[in-house]
């Protein structure tokens, strides 16, 4: 398999209405082949298609390519998986966090100063 980029490493999605299938391919770190067969497999991906039958993807379509690429080569789905995981709507696994009530406050303190401390020597 190809070595894939973090998807935190993919350039910026400029301000554009529209974007060529070479553009998106450079955007998402993905093949323009592979994109194609993208929107057999996800019924979400649909690209506007105009003379000569060339795709013109949307701004949200830049993101949800993102995302697919993100479930199947970072977070290891299928195809199935992913597709299955994006028709549930399920949202991607969010760490949890605490409550600012529920921090005990003056221990956070004291370890942020000890990372301070280590850091400065």
């Amino acid at each position: 398999m190809e070595n894939h980029k973090p998807n935190s490493e993919l350039p910026a999605i400029p301000a554009k209405r529209y974007f060529t299938i070479g553009e998106v391919s450079e955007l998402c770190g993905v093949k323009a082949h592979v994109l194609r067969y993208w929107e057999q497999e996800f019924t979400q991906l649909k690209p506007v298609k105009r003379s000569g039958n060339r795709r013109y993807y949307q701004h949200h379509e830049v993101l949800l390519i993102r995302h697919i690429r993100e479930l199947l080569y970072e977070q290891g789905f299928t195809i199935s998986g992913a597709r299955n995981r994006l028709e549930s709507g399920e949202p991607d696994e969010v760490p949890k966090i605490s409550s600012p009530s529920t921090f005990n406050m003056p221990a956070l303190k004291q370890e942020l100063r000890a990372v301070m401390a280590m850091l400065t020597h």
